[in-house]
């Protein structure tokens, strides 16, 4: 069973005869042999630490709005999803004789085919944000890619930029240069790594434009499946994006979100210092957030998430 909270916030996942191999801050990933399972929680992280409280409806979201993308890029950008039927993953899991129960399972999973993860994370910037306001600032670069002088903080980008960064099991990512993700991965991976991530974001930012909603930048993640890179893990959800109002968007602080960074604000508001434990979020912070991830939804899809 899962361990839940009274509002059935589901932060933990057990299922009886499986353990997880990996639990990320996010995601619970169960190993089937030549696929995997990953049930996403509804844990939320700030600043490298996971919250003691999480957000209702949250790994729906992140789930149900990965799968929309993957399903609407397929044609030019193979990816790792198999199914999010919670039927076909309940029968997946009968047939190795592992018990999950619908509730838990249900919107949240996906079960998918396994790749050789690259070590990076593919970052496309459409506006100037976060790490990249701040090395900008420094340098007037971002991972060696020169930009024009005069630009503020939310300013876009002449055109998106693709701009790696180390995956960091603790801590934060570290951005680097091509030149650097060269020496980590094969150099024609990353070529069509580098080429399949720019795609995807601006084929995306052309989709959320017409719906009000800009994307600032996103990081994916791939693997190589067979010889052929993959699109894996989550793809161009609150978590892994900046996500903003275009009718709101003026450059020169911070933007209003649709993703986790209400969140952040709240913590450095009530002077947490990053250092763990994190606090407990406040009601009123954890339903708005729930809200904001639930009303991207919406508008980007059409739909509810179910």
């Amino acid at each position: 069973m899962s361990q839940t909270t009274p509002a059935e916030v589901v932060l933990r996942t057990e299922l009886t005869g499986l353990p997880p191999f990996i639990r990320g801050k996010v995601r619970d990933v169960y190993d089937l042999g030549e696929r995997l399972l990953i049930v996403t929680t509804d844990r939320i992280s700030a600043y490298d630490s996971i919250l003691p409280n999480g957000i209702p409806g949250k790994g729906q979201v992140l789930t149900q709005l990965s799968a929309f993308w993957f399903q609407r890029f397929r044609s030019f950008c193979p990816n790792h999803l198999l199914t999010v039927e919670t039927t076909d993953i309940v029968e997946e899991l009968g047939k190795l004789g592992v018990q999950a129960p619908d509730t838990v399972l249900h919107g949240r999973s996906m079960i998918t085919r396994k790749t050789q993860a690259l070590p990076v994370e593919c970052v496309v910037r459409g506006y100037l944000d976060g790490s990249g306001w701040k090395e900008y600032r420094q340098s007037g670069s971002v991972c060696g890619i020169s930009l024009p002088e005069g630009l503020q903080q939310g300013s876009r980008l002449p055109e998106p930029i693709f701009t790696p960064a180390t995956k960091a099991h603790e801590g934060h990512d570290i951005n680097i240069t091509h030149a650097e993700m060269a020496k980590l991965v094969d150099p024609a991976v990353m070529d069509r790594a580098m080429e399949l991530s720019l795609q995807v974001y601006t084929t995306a930012s052309d989709f959320a434009y017409e719906r009000g909603i800009l994307i600032a930048d996103t990081k994916f993640e791939f693997g190589v499946l067979d010889g052929e890179v993959v699109m894996i893990d989550e793809c161009l959800t609150p978590d892994s994006s900046r996500f903003w109002d275009a009718a709101h968007w003026q450059p020169g602080g911070p933007q209003p979100s649709f993703d986790k960074q209400f969140v952040r604000d709240y913590l450095d508001a009530i002077g947490w210092d990053h250092s763990p434990p994190a606090p407990q979020l406040s009601d009123e912070v954890v339903q708005n957030t729930a809200a904001k991830y639930r009303e991207l939804f919406v508008r980007i899809t059409g739909t509810d998430p179910v």
